[in-house]
Formats: C-alpha cells, structure tokens, sequence
C-alpha cells in the first residue's frame, strides 16, 4: 500500500473505500457511484485485502438480489408477490394526492406508484418530494378486492445515505495530512489518480466541489466533451441534482404559480446542475431565464405575492464546438450558450467560470485503484460546511483592488471560501497558500468578466488584482489571456485592432512567434496547462548552426523522458543541414532501480540517430542540480524543469494529436532563460 493510503486508512478507518471497487461491483446495476459505496462503505472500508474481496462478493449479492432492473421489474414483482422478495434498492419519488390528502410514491424502476407513504417518513425525507432518492424499502404484496385500493404495502424506507458522522474527528484528522497529501486524497476520493494532475489542475477539480459546501455559489464550466463535466454532481453527493438544461420548468426549479406554492428543486437540493447547457439551437423559456437572474443574484424569487428564499447553488455545464483562440477571435468564451443565457445581466450572476479546454479528456490512467472518502461521508462533509463563512481569512494579509466592485469582490470571496473549507477546513492555511487560492479565486470570476465587456461594452475595465503586505500590488491574468495575448482583449468585432498586453520578455506566446533563426536573449514563463508550446520554437533558434550541443538534465530515466529526449534531438534534426554532423552529448544521472533500461534507450537513440548525421553520446554524474543547454555557438539556455515540461498524454493512441504535436500538449508550469555566452 502506498504511503499515502496508509494514512487515509490509517486516520479515517471504516470511512474509506478502495475506489476501483465501484467498478468492480458496479456491473449493469445504473446507479449513481454514491449508492454504490454508501453498500461498499458498509462491506469494505478496510485495507485487508481477504476482507475486502469477501465484501465485493456481498455487494454484489446485495444488488445482484435486490437491485431492481427496470428489464426485470415484472419478475421483481411476481417475487414480492410470492413472498420470496420484499427488500428492494430503486429510485424513490413521492407526490402529495390532494384529492385523498395522502402521500404516494413511484418506484422508478420495479414501476409501481400510488404507493402510500407515511407522513412522518416524507417530512423527515423531504427530497423524496423533488425528484426521487436512491432508497432501501421493504415491500409487501396484500391482494384487496376494492378496485381503488393499491395492493403494494411499503413497510419501511431508508435514503441510501450516511446516518451521522463526527466533524470534530473529521478536523482532527485533517491535521495528520500536508497540503499536497490533502489534495491528493481529495482528488483520489473524487476517483481519479493526483498524478495524473497537475496542481491547478487539481484545483479545478476541486473548484467542482464548491457549490455543495457554499450556499448561493454559481459555477459555469465550458469545454469539450468527455471531460468529465457532470460527473460530480451526478456521482458525487445525494444532495444534488443533475438535470437536463432543456428539460426545466420554473415550477419544476423555483415553484408552482398557484397556491398553495409548492417550492421546486431550489428549496430540497444543496446543488442543482444544468447538462447540456450550451446549444444555440436550444430553446429557453425567458421568464424562467427572468427569474434565475433575479434568484442567483438574490438568493431569492417571487411567485404570486409571496418572495421566497432558497440556498441551492447553481451548476452549468456545457460542451464547446469550437477552439479557444477561435472563441476570441470571433466571439467570446460564453459563445455556445442558447441566445437568452447569452445574456450579460445572467452572466455577471456567475462567480466562476471553470475553463473546460484545460482539463484534459479523460482517459483510463486518470482514473485511480487508491483509497479515497466513501463518497457520501464526504458528501456530508461539504453540507455541514455550508454553515461556516471563510472569506475573511485573507483579509489580514492581503487586500483586493479598490476598483472591483462588490458583486465582483463577492464572487471572489464565496470561492476563496469554498476552496478553504474543502482544503483547509481548520483554517490553518498559510500566507502564501492563502495567496494562491486567493489568485485561484480572482482568476476564475475575471474570466467571466473579461467575456462580459466584450458581450456588453458598457462594463467598465476592471483591475482585477491584490495587494500583498508589503504594499506590492499584484495583478492577475487568466490563462488565455498569458496564451492570446493579441486577441485576448479584442472586442467583438473582427475589424478591432488587437491590444497587445504582456511583455515579449514574459510571454511565451510572444516567445512561441519568434522568427526561427533570430535567438534573443529573454526569459520565457509558461503556466501550468499552457498549450502551444513546442521544442521547435522553444530550443530550435538556440541550436541552430551548432556542431556541439551539451544537454545537462538529471532526470532523463523514465520512457517518457527519454522521449523527451529524442522529439529534442528531432528539433536538432530540423534545423540541422543535410550535409551537417551535429554531437549531442547527455549528461544525466543513472537509474537506481533499472539501469538496463535506461541503457537501452540511449544505445536505440544512439543506433538511430547516426544515419541522420547526429552523433548522440552520454555520461552520468551524481548530484546534478542545474539543467541547462549549452551550444558551442555561444548560447546558454536554462531550464528550471528539464526537458520534462509536458503532463501526461495518451502515448499509445497514434490517432491523438497530442501524441504528434507537441503544441496540442498541456505544460507543466515551467520557465526557461536564453544567456549568450
């Protein structure tokens, strides 16, 4: 067991769950990853391995007996009927027939309704009313002669989630972890592997978790498909709701416009997610887009004379058609959106837009086989949290900008508190962890508010920064904007001139145009999941003409470093002439664990490159610190990171085109510094 998983099991016994088994168990049984380890969590929250197979095999028993197929639902029946079966897992919702002032419920799958429920089950249930709930029921068949009488007779109702759980140990075991330990065993406890993520990858992950532990958050997030979007808030807690962009009503969401009014999802659901929000094509009903506004903006809506409140935070997710540079040049981020949702007054009502283009499709390594939180334990968590305000805790080191303005400045403080109470739920973070999540926070709601001046000229320019104790003022940048910088603030119309905002000396972009053939000294910054950036313009310029290349890189020992290393070499190749013989020596240091291989590496780079005029050699040495490129045309080029500046991509699919170019890759954040000799 990794060293990690040995402290979450060690700190949070019977609270955790090897994630794999989801799968394991899950089988053709559709149901939502929280049921499935609320029965995991009972059967397997350990790491002996004998006891955890022993309960994969209950679980499985569990569902393969009681998990209702909606194919096998007319046999399910036939079973209660006979007395063979009265315990069944289904989906649960219940309506109020006035008519005969009794409660009633519908079994989504054994397809039965008009059930009766006991009133004391519903109030203490009240979700059961919205929608349906995931629910244990035992079920007895009784045969009536009345006509009118329903012969389904339902004993008991249990919601598939955590009975109670203690805060208290909760924060005490919190303090057992670092930072990055924390952050992994969130993101493990969300299901997929930390490393396969880089840090702001991670927190974006994160950012997904907020509108479960902040009341009233509004979060959008647009990218392309199969990046895991919705996953959370359909798998992730029993207190949110995923539904249909175009399949919501104003009653269904806020409430019935006749008395007496029945409030709607808002008023029984911690967090209620749109899929499929984007769509030009889709058709919005105004009014509902009216009272949003007013609702996400307020807290609350009207209906008839009465004003009522709710807490639910909102989610939107939604896929991209086109790139993000296109988006810019042409529109604006918020581009795919129906007409009615394009709409600045709507959008100035979301405190964070997630960039979807950054979080890569997800693959089979993302996903992890480690310890993580049963989910609906750490749904519990974030609900209890909802509670507590954590945006005063930057206030006494760092101030925002005078010049943003108060729905700005709140957007900014309900995200800097979520990500506090999701990663330092004892508030003990320190000062410059606080600034990183404050910068986090402010990036996230200028992304929205970039979009919106281009959408609506009459926004006026923002300076969205913080000054930090020693009276420096810090001024933040999305990421596109570091990427696009002369198109980034570039209005609407395609016949605008571009602005150009970032320093040449700065900016990779600015970097990336470089004539080749015209190296300068300079200093290149990328952030991390940056794209656009390959070897050819980062290295090409700076080898060019040389006949002796020395690459100085301790870590070049892996599969993945020694590619690193060849798609270098091929820049040498390209820029080479024909005719040329260029030496291109590695020093490096051996691998301790499997120096054959390493070994192999360079002898087929060796073997390989030779024909091509490219006299490949190595050598180790032990304690390398610097990484560096020195040429015998008197350039030094300094790498913090090595040639290890991409994240993980899929390396075995020959279709990806991040597997051919280098410039489709997400980077590391890393900086490079180009010295003439």
């Amino acid at each position: 067991m990794k060293p990690l998983d040995k402290k979450i099991t060690e700190h949070f016994a019977g609270l955790v769950v090897r994630k794999d088994l989801v799968k394991a168990v899950k089988g053709n049984a559709i149901v939502p990853s929280y049921v499935l380890e609320y029965l995991l969590g009972q059967y397997c929250a350990t790491s002996d391995e004998e006891s955890i197979q022993t309960g994969i095999q209950t679980v499985k028993e569990i569902l393969a007996k009681h998990y209702v197929h909606r194919s096998e639902s007319g046999l399910v029946r036939s079973q209660i009927r006979e007395k063979k079966l009265r315990k069944i897992i289904d989906r649960v919702s219940v309506d109020l027939n006035d008519k005969e002032d009794v409660y009633q419920a519908t079994f989504a799958n054994l397809g039965i309704n008009k059930v009766a429920v006991p009133a004391s089950t519903v109030k203490k249930h009240q979700k059961l009313l919205t929608g349906g709930v995931w629910c244990i029921a035992d079920i007895e068949y009784q045969h009536n002669e009345d006509e009118k009488s329903v012969p389904w007779i339902l004993e008991s109702l249990k919601p598939i989630q955590l009975s109670s759980f203690d805060f208290d140990g909760y924060l005490d075991a919190r303090k057992r972890f670092t930072t990055d330990e924390w952050i992994d065993t969130l993101i493990q406890s969300i299901g997929f592997n930390p490393e396969a993520f880089g840090k702001r990858s991670k927190l974006l992950q994160l950012i997904r978790l907020i509108p479960f532990c902040e009341r009233n958050y509004n979060l959008i997030e647009l990218g392309p498909k199969g990046t895991g979007k919705s996953h959370v808030y359909s798998e992730f807690s029993p207190h949110g709701m995923l539904i249909s962009g175009g399949e919501v009503t104003v009653p269904k969401l806020f409430v019935e416009n006749r008395a007496p009014y029945k409030i709607g999802l808002v008023g029984y659901w911690d967090c209620v997610a749109f899929d499929e929000f984007a769509g030009k094509s889709k058709r919005v009903d105004k009014a509902l887009v009216d009272i949003m506004k007013n609702y996400m903006a307020n807290k609350s809506f009207s209906r008839g004379i009465e004003t009522l409140g709710a807490e639910a935070s909102m989610a939107f997710v939604g896929n991209t058609q086109h790139t993000v540079a296109h988006m810019l040049r042409h529109s604006d981020l918020f581009d795919e959106l129906p007409p009615k949702y394009h709409d600045s007054a709507f959008l100035d009502r979301i405190h964070f837009f997630i960039p979807g283009w950054e979080i890569d499709i997800i693959r089979g390594d993302m996903f992890t086989a480690d310890f993580g939180f049963v989910v609906d334990y750490f749904a519990e968590i974030l609900k209890q949290q909802r509670n507590f305000d954590y945006s005063h805790l930057y206030t006494p080191h760092f101030q925002l900008s005078e010049q943003i303005s108060t729905r700005d400045r709140d957007a900014i403080n309900k995200t800097f508190s979520g990500l506090v109470k999701i990663i330092f739920p004892n508030q003990d973070a320190t000062e410059e962890e606080l600034e990183e999540l404050l910068a986090f926070a402010i990036e996230g709601r200028k992304r929205v508010k970039d979009q919106l001046m281009r959408i609506d000229q009459t926004y006026a320019d923002v300076r969205f920064a913080y000054v930090r104790p020693d009276g420096k003022e810090l001024l933040i940048k999305t990421l596109e904007e570091d990427t696009y910088p002369t198109i980034y603030h570039k209005s609407g119309d395609p016949s605008d001139e571009p602005i150009e905002t970032t320093a040449k000396s700065t900016d990779v972009s600015a970097a990336m145009s470089k004539p080749a053939g015209s190296p300068e000294e300079g200093h290149v910054t990328v952030k991390e999941n940056q794209r656009g950036v390959d070897f050819d313009t980062l290295f090409g310029p700076y080898v060019q003409g040389a006949s002796k290349i020395v690459l100085t890189d301790p870590y070049i020992r892996m599969f993945h470093q020694a590619r690193n290393l060849m798609e270098f070499i091929e820049t040498v190749d390209k820029v080479k002439s024909d005719d040329q013989r260029v030496e291109v020596e590695l020093i490096t240091s051996e691998e301790e664990f499997s120096p054959e291989k390493q070994l192999e590496f360079f002898e087929q780079i060796q073997k390989n490159c030779l024909p091509s005029g490219i006299l490949f050699s190595w050598g180790f040495e032990t304690g390398i610190h610097a990484r560096h490129i020195v040429t015998d045309t008197g350039w030094k080029v300094l790498l913090d990171r090595g040639l290890d500046v991409f994240q993980k991509y899929e390396m075995n699919d020959t279709f990806t085109l991040a597997n051919r170019l280098q410039k489709h890759r997400a980077c590391k954040a890393f900086e490079v510094t180009y010295l003439r000799q």
